[in-house]
C-alpha cells in the first residue's frame, strides 16, 4: 500500500502543478538570470526534504569540516538505501525489508574517512541538527527517522527532533498552501500558528531576527551546468537552472549560507517557485543576513520522480566526497564564498593505460538471465552499481559493461 500511494502521488503532484504556480510566484521576486557572486560568508548550513533531506545529511556528514549544521524534514541516517533501489523503497521509507542500523552506519562512516572519501565524523560533535517528522507522514516511516537522530546523537551533535507535529509528508511553514496533513504538491503545509522554521534556524544558528513581512532581495537563476563536473547537468539528473536569494545587506556584509535542497516532485520544473516562494526561508532571510541556496535536480530515465541522488540511481559515489550532485552543490557553496576551485569527482579504480571493458549488448531479459542484472517491479538494473537499464523483457535491449567483479555499469 505505502508503495502504491508513493507512485499515484505523481499524478496528483502533476495536476496539482498549475494550481500551486499561481499561489507560488505571488511573493518571491522573480529570478534575474545571473551567476553566483563571492560573498562573506560566516558559515554554511543545510537542509532539506525527504530526498532533499537525504542529500542534506550526505553533505553533511561527507563535507563535515565545511557545513556547520542541518535542518532536515522526514529523511533517514546517512547511506541507509546501501546503493540499492529495493533497500531504499521498503527498508529505508517503508520498513518491510531489514536496514542497517546506525551502529552499522556509523562505523561505514568511520571507514570513510579513513579512506579519505568523506570527512572525520568527529566534526560532527557539537554540530546544531534540527530534525523533523509528521505523524501522519506516511512516506518515510517514523522508525527510519528515528535512526537519524541516533546516528547525529551518536556522533555527539546537539540534536532537536521535532515529531509531534500532525503534519503529511512536507516541508511545513506558517505560509504554507497545504492543510497539515496533506501529502501532495508542492508539499509545502501549514500546521496552525506554529513555525518550524523559526525552530529550526534559531537552533541551527542560536537565535533569529522576526521574519520580514514582505521581500527585499533577489532572486538569481544560474546555470547549474558551470557546477556540475564534467559540465553537463541533465547528465547527473540536475536542471539547468538553479537558485539563488541574496538579500540587500548580504551585498555588502557578511551573511550565513543555507543550502536548501527540495523533495521529489518538487523540483522547479514541475512546482516552479513554489517552495522558494511558501518555505518561509526568504523572509527569514532578510532579516538574519542568510543567503538562501537553491539546488535544482529534475527527472531523467532512472529519476522519473526529479529526486536527489540517495540511493545510487546516478552514481555509486552518490554519498561520498566523489558523488557529481554533491560534487555540484559544494562547487555552488565554493563559488558563493569563494573557497576554492571546482571539485571534480575522481576514482582510484580507473587508470588511461586500462582496456576499456567490453560493452555487452543484449535485451534486458537476456542480462538478468545471464547475472549481468536483476528485475525489479518490472524493471531491469544493472549488477551491482544498480543502474536502470529500462523495461524487463525481451524486447528492450541496454548496454552494459563489466568494471569489476559483479558490478556492471551502462555503457
Amino acid at each position: 500500500m505505502r508503495l502504491r500511494n508513493v507512485f499515484l502521488a505523481l499524478g496528483a503532484a502533476t495536476g496539482l502543478a498549475a494550481a500551486s504556480l499561481s499561489i507560488s510566484l505571488a511573493a518571491v521576486p522573480a529570478p534575474q538570470p545571473g551567476s553566483l557572486a563571492r560573498y562573506d560568508i560566516t558559515g554554511t548550513y543545510v537542509s532539506g526534504l525527504s530526498s532533499g533531506g537525504f542529500m542534506a545529511n550526505q553533505l553533511h556528514v561527507a563535507y563535515s569540516g565545511l557545513f556547520q549544521g542541518a535542518g532536515i524534514f522526514s529523511a533517514g541516517p546517512y547511506d541507509c538505501a546501501q546503493n540499492n533501489l529495493s533497500t531504499a523503497l521498503s527498508a529505508c521509507m517503508d520498513t518491510v525489508l531489514p536496514r542497517k542500523t546506525p551502529a552499522e552506519l556509523e562505523a561505514l562512516t568511520r571507514t570513510r574517512a579513513s579512506a579519505g572519501s568523506v570527512d572525520s565524523p568527529q566534526n560532527l560533535s557539537g554540530d546544531p541538527v534540527w530534525l523533523f517528522h509528521g505523524t501522519a507522514d506516511q512516506t518515510v516511516d517514523a522508525a527510519v527517522n528515528n535512526d537519524l537522530a541516533t546516528y547525529y546523537r551518536d556522533f555527539g551533535a546537539r540534536v532537536v527532533y521535532n515529531n509531534s507535529s500532525a503534519s503529511g509528508h512536507a516541508w511545513v511553514s506558517p505560509i504554507g498552501p497545504n492543510a497539515c496533513g496533506a501529502t501532495s504538491s508542492p508539499y509545502v503545509n501549514k500546521c496552525g500558528t506554529t513555525d518550524p522554521v523559526r525552530e529550526m534556524l534559531g537552533h541551527l544558528f542560536g537565535s533569529v531576527t522576526t521574519a520580514a513581512s514582505s521581500l527585499t532581495g533577489k532572486l538569481v537563476q544560474f546555470d547549474q551546468n558551470t557546477y556540475v563536473p564534467g559540465g553537463n547537468a541533465s547528465a547527473v539528473s540536475m536542471g539547468r537552472e538553479g537558485f539563488a536569494y541574496v538579500p540587500r545587506a548580504c551585498d555588502t556584509g557578511p551573511c550565513k549560507l543555507m543550502v536548501t535542497l527540495h523533495g521529489c516532485y518538487q523540483y522547479f520544473g514541475l512546482v516552479g517557485n513554489a517552495l522558494m516562494d511558501k518555505a518561509y526561508l526568504n523572509e527569514y532571510a532578510d532579516t538574519n543576513n542568510m543567503i538562501v541556496l537553491y539546488p535544482q535536480a529534475t527527472t531523467s530515465g532512472s529519476n522519473p520522480r526529479g529526486c536527489w541522488d540517495w540511493w545510487g540511481y546516478q552514481s555509486a559515489q552518490y554519498a561520498v566526497k566523489s558523488g557529481p550532485q554533491m560534487a555540484a552543490v559544494v562547487n555552488m557553496v565554493r563559488a558563493l564564498s569563494g573557497g576554492g576551485g571546482p571539485t571534480t569527482t575522481t576514482t582510484t579504480t580507473t587508470t588511461t593505460t586500462q582496456p576499456v571493458p567490453e560493452c555487452v549488448t543484449a535485451s534486458n531479459y537476456a542480462h538478468t538471465v545471464a547475472g549481468r542484472a536483476y528485475a525489479n517491479l518490472g524493471q531491469t538494473y544493472a549488477l551491482g552499481s544498480n543502474q536502470a537499464l529500462g523495461l524487463w523483457n525481451t524486447f528492450t535491449t541496454s548496454g552494459i559493461r563489466q568494471t569489476s567483479a559483479n558490478y556492471w555499469v551502462k555503457c
